[in-house]
């Protein structure tokens, strides 16, 4: 009877030993090693095995992570508030780094990020932040990502998703497009009528360089004008009779 108890301690041992040696690590992470506190490196993926009590892991996802920075309320160069929120891309390329070097490294990064939309969008004025949107996202990812390098990280992508204006600022942008639009309707109209006062000068100069001329057009207007219901009668004369008309010489 002691013998059977004996075989099945050990075997529940055993059983307990092998289950916390072995570890099955799935290709998107890596287990962090630390023996005896002390870093030995990352293993993965697939089967690891661990010496139980002495050794601890860490386990460390390798696919992209998505943050949504929260709006940050900003006042640009040309003293106009805003609210500007993100989105930025990131995974863990040095998973030893990221256990070590930082004690949040999600957290961390979202702080910074945040921290460096303000910063950068503080020195921006307004017109920039609404139209150069991607030097302004260039710029935050090349920030955070020379920082976040010491931490094992990579940022893939920062973009700025929204730009909230206050409501006198919207209305003042509203006037200002509606200004412009005029503007550029005024032009297009002193435009046509510079080209349609062109047109007319060399169709004057044609007409009274040509001989002729001028008969024809009277004669193509006096049939416009009879095609058109009037009481109204016209009757041509031939320049000829100028010649002989009292006072002309």
């Amino acid at each position: 009877m002691e013998n059977l108890f004996s075989s099945i301690v050990i075997a529940v041992l055993i059983l307990w030993i092998l289950s916390a040696s072995i570890k099955i690590i799935p290709e998107y992470e890596r287990a962090v090693l630390f023996r005896l506190g002390r870093l030995v490196g990352y293993r993965g993926p697939g089967l690891i095995f661990i010496i139980p009590i002495i050794d601890r892991i860490v386990r460390i996802s390798l696919r992209t992570v998505v943050i949504d920075v929260p709006p940050q309320e900003v006042i640009t160069r040309d003293n106009v508030t805003c609210k500007i929120n993100a989105v930025l891309y990131y995974r863990v390329v040095e998973p030893d780094k990221a256990v070590v070097n930082v004690e949040n490294y999600h957290e961390a990064t979202n702080q910074l990020a945040q921290t460096t939309m303000r910063s950068v969008a503080g020195t921006a004025e307004l017109d920039e932040i609404l139209s150069e949107r991607e030097k302004l996202n260039q710029t935050i990812q090349r920030i955070v990502d020379e920082t976040t390098d010491h931490w094992g990280i990579k940022v893939s992508a920062v973009e700025i998703k929204d730009v909230v204006l206050p409501t006198e600022m919207t209305r003042a942008i509203a006037r200002q497009a509606e200004a412009e639009r005029v503007r550029r309707a005024a032009i297009i109209q002193a435009e046509g009528e510079r080209q349609a006062a062109e047109q007319l000068a060399q169709a004057s100069e044609i007409l009274t360089s040509t001989k002729g001329g001028l008969t024809l057009r009277v004669l193509r207007a006096l049939q416009e004008v009879s095609g058109a219901p009037s009481n109204t009668i016209l009757f041509p004369l031939p320049m000829e009779l100028r010649k002989i008309l009292p006072g002309d010489e």
